[in-house]
């Protein structure tokens, strides 16, 4: 394993420690709800959903974070603003986790993220995400709402390698990173998400997490679940490759020291939840003989008894 010489920053969010070394702190792991065409939900418009199904899964991530010790946030999706602010008005009541704003409209975001400020729900909001395509518009709103943490999506469209990802969040010459872009709408704790295109990609993804921590010293992650679940020749190699790919997709980036892994479906959490707490706890007992002592409940204590 490895450490970084960069001073990591740690965010505490509702509880949950993102960031750090390799091995002090588990991964987060992030899974989705109400997401598109999520069979829980009957009315994406209106954000209407069956209460006592969408409250089983989420117990259950809360269950496998329990058994493993790997914290666990939400990952809120609405497409309209009536349906984002009723499910995160649900997610409130029944679980204490985190939880990230999401939509793919900007405007939704904002309406969502401002009803969390304005209820009291502040400190668990995550707003996701700020890209390339970010509008002043948008900035000048986070700031005056007082949003407090955020996600940057490193993903530059006209340069998908390692360098141009790198790039939109430094910045250049002609356009302002997104690193600046966050520090002007006045976010405190930022998470850089390090975008997937598709499977092979994810190595390339998890390289520019490992860059992100190296230069920058933020938390870093991605979501290897969409690429992988568009992986339509998976299942020709054989009855077991679809739940052991996937799994070991989203274990692979805990080696490269990535602190978030948002893992798709929260139906899949008794997929994901294992195969990372593994990786974890090789990696936090390594961690060990480099001065960096993992404290429980990390998943060193929790899956195996060390010594």
């Amino acid at each position: 394993m490895f450490t970084f010489e960069k001073e990591q920053k740690v965010f505490d969010i509702a509880g949950v420690k993102i960031g750090g070394q390799p091995g002090a702190f588990p991964t987060v792991l992030i899974g989705s709800i109400f997401y598109d065409k999520h069979k829980i939900v009957t009315d994406a418009r209106r954000g209407l959903f069956d209460e006592a199904k969408a409250e089983d899964l989420i117990n259950r991530q809360e269950e496998m974070s329990d058994q493993t010790g790997n914290p666990h946030i939400l990952d809120v999706v609405g497409s309209t603003s009536e349906a984002l602010v009723k499910y995160i008005e649900f997610v409130s009541r029944v679980t204490k986790s985190p939880f990230l704003v999401d939509s793919p409209h900007s405007e939704v975001r904002l309406h969502a993220i401002k009803h969390c400020v304005e209820v009291g729900l502040q400190e668990r909001a995550i707003y996701n995400s700020l890209d390339e395509n970010v509008k002043t518009e948008e900035v000048d709103a986070l700031k005056d709402i007082g949003v407090k943490a955020a996600v940057v999506l490193a993903f530059n469209s006209s340069d998908p390698r390692v360098e141009g990802r790198m790039q939109i969040l430094s910045g250049s010459r002609e356009r302002k990173g997104l690193l600046k872009v966050a520090e002007e709408a006045g976010i405190q704790k930022l998470l850089v998400d390090t975008a997937v295109l598709d499977a092979p990609s994810i190595g390339t993804s998890a390289r520019t997490a490992y860059l992100v921590k190296n230069e920058f010293g933020l938390p870093s992650g991605c979501a290897p679940s969409n690429a992988m679940y568009a992986w339509k020749t998976l299942n020709q190699l054989g009855p077991y490759a679809v739940p052991t790919c996937r799994a070991a997709a989203h274990a692979f980036l805990t080696v490269l020291g990535a602190d978030f892994v948002l893992y798709g479906p929260i139906r899949h959490a008794e997929m994901i939840f294992p195969a990372c707490a593994m990786m974890d706890a090789f990696v936090g007992y390594d961690s060990r003989w480099r001065g960096i002592r993992p404290t429980p409940p990390h998943p060193l204590y929790k899956i195996f008894k060390p010594r």
